[in-house]
């Protein structure tokens, strides 16, 4: 009895995960719309000063397409302030930027990590607005003004733009799995924003208001993270607007996807640790189920449910070998497995049919996860950031 309770518990989890978080938060958001009689407005007309920071390391391929993606904003460009940061690049990163006088270049003469160029960068900042952005990452034209116009909120203290992965019409595995995943990602991050606040942004592209910037310990992974959490601690809002968006290549194959997720699996149990008492209902309700549901249980309890779930309903079918709705859900996972194997196999492959990789691309990224964990234990991720090869 022992085992089959822990097996649908762990079932119970898993549904959670991928299915049930999202279920509650589109119910709150019907909810809202269904009881909320006032009417949001949100001023179009809100045109601060803004100063785009930019980190490079060996960036020379983008430095022009990035450079030029910022000049075709919708935004006055009378209004934009662009810093790079320089961080001990040995190509020709310094001197193609070198090339528009109108981009102030701070130099870090030894690579120290995108978090300490950050911490750089804003001792120069002085618009109300920063815009935080990779330098692969191209911005949809109306990007800057669409990440400005929540700021006419005074409770909104960051603005989370999207995240595109940029697919052709046959992929492989790592392209079609991180398109997927970040279709399904964006679509939470709009359900929390539309329900209260969004939990964190992603580093290709969101805003905060200046003032609320506070100096990241050097030691930060993800600084995405670090800063959005920063600014909810404050009780503000972080705000999402799929309108504004950044869009690049997917990683060019799935070990280089993987060696990705890993990095950010470490951070994300950094994050988690040093900010462990915001997972208190008390005192932040919504803010600790958003932790416990979009990060918490993905981190820890995904993981472990995936290992657990085919011994348990192993161990059922032996004691209970009649019971055919076991041996169903064994049936089921062998079949789950048996694509995840197909997945393996072709992941090199490039296919117009996205279901055949997406098993695979999961299963892996829960590798990552558990793999993360254990170099976080350790303190073994690096601050600096190693590059993943992108498709061209």
């Amino acid at each position: 009895m022992v085992v089959i309770i822990c097996f649908w518990v762990l079932i119970g989890l898993l549904i959670y995960c991928y299915f049930g978080y999202t279920i509650l938060l589109a119910l709150i958001v019907m909810g809202k719309r269904v009881f909320s009689s006032r009417k949001k407005t949100i001023a179009t007309d809100y045109l601060p000063h803004v100063t785009i920071v930019v980190a490079a390391f060996n960036e020379e391929k983008n430095i022009t397409d990035k450079v030029q993606n910022s000049l075709l904003q919708d935004y006055p460009h009378s209004k934009i302030t662009q810093i790079w940061v320089n961080d001990a690049s040995t190509d020709a990163t310094n001197a193609l930027l070198a090339e528009y006088p109108n981009i102030t270049i701070l130099n870090q003469p030894e690579r120290k990590g995108k978090i300490a160029a950050i911490n750089l960068a804003m001792k120069h900042v002085t618009t109300p607005i920063t815009i935080f952005s990779d330098a692969n990452a191209m911005l949809s034209v109306n990007a800057i003004s669409k990440l400005v116009e929540p700021f006419s909120n005074q409770m909104v203290g960051c603005v989370a733009g999207e995240k595109r992965i940029q697919l052709n019409s046959y992929e492989n595995a790592a392209a079609i799995g991180e398109g997927t995943y970040w279709k399904y990602e964006s679509f939470i991050k709009k359900m929390e924003s539309d329900c209260h606040s969004a939990l964190s942004a992603t580093g290709e592209l969101y805003a905060i208001r200046t003032e609320l910037f506070e100096e990241v310990e050097s030691d930060t992974i993800l600084d995405d993270f670090a800063i959005s959490i920063n600014i909810l601690k404050k009780g503000l809002l972080l705000k999402y607007v799929p309108e504004a968006y950044a869009a690049e290549r997917a990683s060019a194959n799935i070990n280089e996807e993987k060696k990705r997720k890993v990095r950010i699996a470490a951070g994300s149990f950094q994050a988690l640790y040093r900010n462990k008492t915001l997972i208190n209902p008390f005192k932040h309700p919504f803010l600790s189920l958003q932790l416990l549901s979009h990060k918490i249980l993905r981190w820890i309890a995904l993981p472990i449910s995936l290992l657990l779930i085919p011994i348990l309903n192993t161990l059922i079918v032996l004691l209970y070998s009649q019971n055919l709705l076991y041996i169903a859900t064994l049936y089921a996972q062998l079949l789950i497995l048996t694509s995840i194997l197909l997945g393996w196999v072709f992941k090199d492959n490039r296919t117009s049919s996205n279901w055949i990789f997406i098993p695979y691309y999961l299963f892996m990224m829960n590798i990552a996860i558990v793999q993360g964990f254990f170099r976080f234990v350790r303190g073994a991720q690096s601050v600096k950031w190693d590059k993943s090869l992108r498709q061209t």
